[in-house]
């Protein structure tokens, strides 16, 4: 099984073209996700646990499949690396809760640190244990993958975190 190079979507205002490949339901595999990530022009690295995974400057995003059989489980999953304090956890939880209401994708959690610090975590599923069509696979891949770019940015403009971001960078250029 393969994909056209020509029918994934990108991250411009052009529209989507179609996939073509089998007729019938595929059980998408990591050689599947490669394949898709090396044409959308994505770098990614197998961690020690055999995952895909595609690294951001704030954050990585996840490529996993879990269970066997017809319990099969495709994940994108993003770890978003930006800390939060824990006084910030409500107010980081009434943004995450607005997103989660407003969109499909990613569903966004909070995980605390035994540090005291909080992360955010992004995930999206698809069972893919019966098979699926290559054209629902590819399309909602590279729609979990642009959701959770949008939601590093709309995070940032949400809590006015790039305030945050430009005050650190001109601390570390006062010490220069």
């Amino acid at each position: 099984m393969s994909i056209d190079p020509s029918s994934i979507p990108n991250f411009g205002a052009q529209p989507n073209p179609q996939p073509s490949g089998p007729a019938g339901p595929v059980v998408p595999d990591q050689d599947l996700v490669k394949q898709l990530l090396d044409q959308m022009e994505l770098k990614y690295v197998v961690d020690d646990e055999g995952d895909l995974a595609a690294p951001w400057e704030d954050f990585r995003t996840y490529f996993m499949f879990r269970g066997e059989g017809d319990q099969q489980v495709f994940s994108v999953r993003t770890f978003y690396d930006r800390p939060h304090a824990i006084d910030e956890k409500g107010r980081l939880l009434e943004a995450v809760d607005d997103w989660n209401r407003r969109t499909l994708w990613p569903k966004v959690y909070s995980h605390t640190q035994d540090d005291g610090t909080v992360r955010l975590i992004g995930e999206a599923q698809m069972l893919i244990g019966t098979g699926v069509s290559l054209e629902h696979f590819v399309s909602s891949t590279v729609s979990w993958v642009r959701a959770s770019v949008e939601f590093d940015r709309w995070l940032v403009e949400e809590l006015g975190l790039e305030k945050d971001l430009e005050s650190s960078d001109d601390e570390g250029d006062d010490e220069d």
